[in-house]
């Protein structure tokens, strides 16, 4: 078995994270690096894609409530 994965977080600065990546749910699914438990959320890791993933999350939900908009002329006849 080879060597503990290590968390990713500020790699290459002074700041760099020492702790081991958690091997299940480390993996951003965005920028998909490694990460410990402190890191693993987007949000805690200052993730790139982070942006991207909120604004589809934004659409897709617009799409589904503007679906399931009452219309005025629905209304007149309940």
């Amino acid at each position: 078995m080879g060597a503990k994965k290590r968390c990713q977080f500020q790699l290459g600065t002074d700041d760099q994270c020492n702790l081991a990546a958690l091997r299940i749910v480390g993996q951003c699914p965005h920028c998909r690096a490694q990460f410990c438990g402190d890191h693993r959320l987007p949000e805690h890791h200052s993730c790139n894609n982070l942006e991207d993933c909120r604004q589809q999350a934004f659409d897709r939900n617009k799409v589904k409530l503007e679906s399931e908009r009452t219309v005025a002329s629905k209304m007149a006849t309940a």
